[in-house]
C-alpha cells in the first residue's frame, strides 16, 4: 500500500521490514520514500531533517554489511530514479540516475555501441549502490566502477542538490565517488565510457601451486585474470579475459545454460544444501565440483564476459591486500584451512586491481589483490571469517565496505592514509550525521 506525498509525485510507502539479498541484515525504518526526481529526493531529506530522522538509500541490497541500514530512520528507495539523462559520444560519457540497475545500464550501452571499461562479476546492483561501496572486478590496468565516474549529482544534508566533478566541488567529488552513503544521497552519476568492445575468455582448470608459482606472469600477461580455489582440494578454476578484434563467438546456448545456470546455480545450490546438512561430505563435494568446470573459450560483448548469474545465496568477506603480498597470503590461507576442522563448501575468489586515487578505495595508492571467502547461507561460521581476517589484517588488508568484517575507525585509519580527509569532508557537509547509521559510526567514528 502506498500514498502520494502532498504536492509531489514522490511516493511514501508504508514502512515495513527491509532485508538484504543474503538475509543477514534487516532494518525497520519509520518511513519509506520513493522519489522520482532529484528535487523530490531533496524534499525527502529536508523533511527527514525537520523530523530529526536519519536518511539512508538502499539499492538491490547486495551488501552483506549494514551499510544501508535505515533502522528507525527514513529509507530511500531509488526504484523511480532510473532515467538515462544523457549520452555524450564526443565526451565519452553517459549520465544515468542512481537507481538504474547495472544490467539495464549495460544493455542500454550495448544498444548505443558503448561500454564500461570494467565490471564486477554480477550486475544486479544499482549504479549508486555499486559505486558507493567500491564494487570492482579484476584488471591489470582498469579499476573499479567508482574510478570510472566523471561527475556526480548528490543531495546533501541541508537538502541542496550539488554537482561535483574533478573541476567543480573537487573535494566533494574526491570523497563522494566512493562515499559509503556518508556524504549524501547520490541522485545521478556520469560514467566515462568507451566504444563497445569484445573480450575473449579462456577458462581453464589449474593446480593451486601452479597458479601461485605463475601468479605474477598470469596477472601481467592478461588484461583481466581471476581464479577460484576450492578448499579441501589443490584445484582452481582460472579465467583470463582479453580484448579481441572478433568476430564474436559466444558460447552455444545449451553450453551456456549447462555451465552457467544448471551447474553453477541449480546443481551448486543442491550441493551446498547437502554440505550444510552433512558437513563431512564437503571435501568429497569439493573434489567433484572442482572437476565439473572444464576448459572452455568464447568471445562476446565485454559485460557478458565480465558477469555471470549468481543465484545461490551466501555471505561473504573480502579483503584487499597489497599485490606484492598476494601469494604469501594465499599460502597462509591454505595452511589455515588444512590445519582446521572446518568444512568450507564455497571456493575462495581471487582478483586484482591497479592502484587508484580514490580516498576510500580498497586499491587507493597501491596495486591490490582481492581475496574473498564465502559461506553458504545458514552455514555456521565456526571461526572461519575471524581467522581469515587475522591473516588479512596482518598484511595491512582493507575490507570491502559492503562485505563482512569487524574493523573499526582506528584500524581503518592505519590502512587508509586519506581517511582523515574523508571524515573532515563529512564533518563539513553532514555535521549532524543525517546520513549516519551504526555501521558508519563504527568504520568512520562518531
Amino acid at each position: 500500500m502506498s500514498k502520494a506525498t502532498s504536492g509531489s509525485r514522490s511516493t511514501t510507502l508504508e514502512p515495513s521490514r527491509w532485508s538484504n539479498w543474503a538475509g543477514n541484515q534487516s532494518a525497520r525504518p519509520v518511513r519509506v520514500v520513493a522519489p522520482a526526481s532529484a528535487e523530490e529526493l531533496a524534499e525527502a531529506v529536508r523533511r527527514a531533517a525537520a523530523d530529526g530522522l536519519a536518511v539512508k538509500a538502499v539499492g538491490s541490497g547486495h551488501s552483506f554489511t549494514s551499510i544501508a541500514s535505515a533502522d528507525g530512520g527514513v529509507l530511500i528507495r531509488p526504484d523511480r530514479l532510473t532515467a538515462v539523462r544523457r549520452i555524450d559520444r564526443e565526451a565519452g560519457t553517459v549520465t544515468v540516475e542512481s537507481g538504474l540497475p547495472l544490467e539495464r545500464l549495460n544493455r542500454l550501452l550495448e544498444a548505443a555501441g558503448l561500454s564500461l571499461t570494467n565490471m564486477g562479476d554480477v550486475m544486479v546492483q544499482t549504479v549508486a549502490g555499486a559505486t558507493g561501496t567500491g564494487t570492482h572486478g579484476t584488471g591489470r590496468d582498469s579499476a573499479s566502477l567508482s574510478a570510472q565516474i566523471r561527475e556526480l549529482e548528490i543531495v546533501l544534508a541541508d537538502g541542496t542538490v550539488a554537482t561535483c566533478s574533478a573541476t567543480e566541488n573537487a573535494d566533494l567529488f574526491q570523497g563522494a565517488r566512493l562515499g559509503l552513503g556518508a556524504l549524501g544521497v547520490v541522485s545521478a552519476i556520469t560514467f566515462g565510457v568507451e566504444p563497445l568492445f569484445l573480450l575473449t575468455a579462456h577458462e581453464k582448470p589449474m593446480r593451486l601451486d601452479e597458479v601461485l608459482a605463475d601468479f605474477d606472469r598470469l596477472t601481467e600477461a592478461n588484461e583481466h585474470f581471476e581464479f577460484y580455489w576450492f578448499p579441501h582440494t589443490d584445484r582452481c578454476s582460472t579465467k583470463r579475459n582479453n580484448r579481441s578484434q572478433g568476430p564474436a563467438t559466444p558460447l552455444p546456448r545449451f553450453r551456456e545454460w549447462l555451465d552457467d545456470e544448471f551447474l553453477s546455480n541449480t546443481v551448486w545450490e543442491g550441493a551446498c544444501r547437502v554440505g550444510r546438512r552433512f558437513p563431512s561430505a564437503i571435501p568429497t563435494i569439493a573434489q567433484v565440483s572442482s572437476r565439473a568446470w572444464s576448459e572452455r573459450g568464447y568471445t562476446d560483448v565485454a559485460y557478458k564476459v565480465f558477469t555471470s548469474p549468481r543465484r545461490v545465496r551466501f555471505v561473504e568477506m573480502e579483503y584487499a591486500v597489497p599485490r606484492a603480498a598476494a601469494t604469501e597470503v594465499l599460502r597462509e590461507l591454505r595452511a589455515l584451512v588444512e590445519r582446521s576442522d572446518w568444512r568450507i563448501s564455497f571456493p575462495v575468489e581471487v582478483r586484482t586491481a591497479p592502484a587508484d586515487d580514490l580516498w576510500l578505495s580498497t586499491a587507493s595508492g597501491r596495486d591490490t589483490c582481492y581475496i574473498a571467502v564465502h559461506l553458504y547461507r545458514g552455514t555456521a561460521d565456526r571461526g572461519y571469517f575471524a581467522e581469515v581476517e587475522r591473516i588479512m589484517t596482518a598484511h595491512q588488508g582493507r575490507p570491502h565496505w559492503g562485505k563482512l568484517h569487524t574493523r573499526d575507525a582506528e584500524y581503518l585509519a592505519s590502512v587508509y592514509p586519506r581517511l582523515g580527509d574523508f571524515t573532515a569532508l563529512r564533518d563539513r557537509v553532514d555535521p549532524e550525521r543525517r546520513f549516519g547509521n551504526s555501521y558508519l559510526r563504527r568504520v568512520l567514528g562518531a
